[in-house]
């Protein structure tokens, strides 16, 4: 388990296992002969894929006691036929549990996107084959435009969704649909912002270890707040900390960024290298160009969703003006 404390924040990274997958589809456009030096492939062409959720906790006065849970990994409902591709890791409520948090501690599940590596810990089934929540207490976010593209997916990419992660979610209220317009703030400190290209409607999620005076002291929502698009993916300066990662201080900034499948890992950092699961791979270029403007120069730090090795680092250019991820 990786932890570091950001401002307010607790961060840590949870892993719900790793799996294959191929080389090809995870760099899309990019030769082999150029990822090769950077991931290494099996006899089959497949490479390891990590699944990163990201826990947030905090507790003071400013926000009161919370816990939050980015992405919900791959789950345990894949069907026989995906499991003959990706396995079954399932591994996060025993992660969770190992690190002292049971699915009851959990107060707001966040998914960026609904594909089943995603959120398909957001439902269970019970002893009686029941589809539950697996975090009985938390209110689950997700983007609109999601779970409206999901109802209706097209012949390419139907397999990348799973009712039962969120459907019954939706029905009972329990997830709260996000319009995606604006930043919208989830609870003090934590928003979500759209950055399209690996679908439509993605969101990433933003940290703030110390937000300003125009989110300060509201209490957390059921009914998230939006930020006003002058506002958008701007952190506010703080200290710097320490550089141990276990429990110590964010070495470079107060801001981090669960930013999903837009950057899934190390490896993806450069601009033009996209996913071949990439249903808008221009958009997937424009946006990263968008959110490395502010994690760049204000020093940002992104959590990579299926990195299975650094799951978050800083992007940074080097003196050849080369995209490099310096760790933690």
């Amino acid at each position: 388990m990786h932890r570091l404390t950001l401002g307010d924040f607790e961060l840590s990274v949870f892993s719900d296992g790793t799996y294959p997958l191929d080389g090809g589809a995870f760099f899309g456009v990019v030769p082999k002969v150029m990822w090769s030096r950077k991931v290494a492939a099996d006899d089959k062409n497949y490479v390891t894929a990590g699944l990163n959720s990201l826990l947030i906790r905090s507790e003071n006065p400013r926000t009161g006691r919370q816990t939050v849970l980015v992405e919900t990994g791959m789950g345990n409902k894949l069907s026989d036929r995906m499991i003959k591709f990706y396995g079954q890791p399932a591994q996060l409520l025993d992660h969770l549990a190992a690190g002292g948090v049971a699915p009851e501690d959990v107060d707001i599940v966040i998914n960026s996107h609904l594909h089943f590596d995603h959120c398909g810990w957001n439902t269970l089934r019970d002893k009686n084959g029941k589809i539950v929540p697996t975090f009985p207490r938390a209110q689950y976010y997700a983007p609109e435009g999601e779970w409206q593209y999901a109802r209706h997916p097209s012949e390419r990419d139907s397999i990348s969704f799973i009712s039962e992660n969120y459907d019954p979610l939706v029905e009972s209220g329990q997830m709260t649909l996000l319009k995606g317009d604006e930043e919208e703030e989830i609870v003090p400190g934590i928003s979500v912002q759209t950055f399209p290209g690996h679908t439509a409607h993605m969101q990433a999620v933003i940290i703030r270890g110390h937000p300003g005076s125009s989110t300060a002291g509201k209490s957390p929502t059921s009914a998230v707040q939006s930020v006003p698009s002058s506002e958008r993916v701007r952190p506010q300066a703080a200290p710097s900390g320490t550089t141990r990662e276990s429990g110590a201080l964010a070495p470079e900034g107060t801001t981090a960024c669960y930013i999903s499948d837009l950057i899934p890992t190390t490896a993806h950092i450069d601009l033009t290298w996209g996913m071949g699961f990439d249903l808008y791979p221009l958009q997937t270029i424009e946006s990263k160009k968008r959110y490395y403007a502010h994690a760049i120069p204000e020093k940002w730090l992104t959590v990579f969703t299926h990195d299975p090795k650094t799951p978050w680092a800083y992007v940074e250019r080097d003196e050849s003006g080369k995209m490099v991820a310096k760790g933690v």
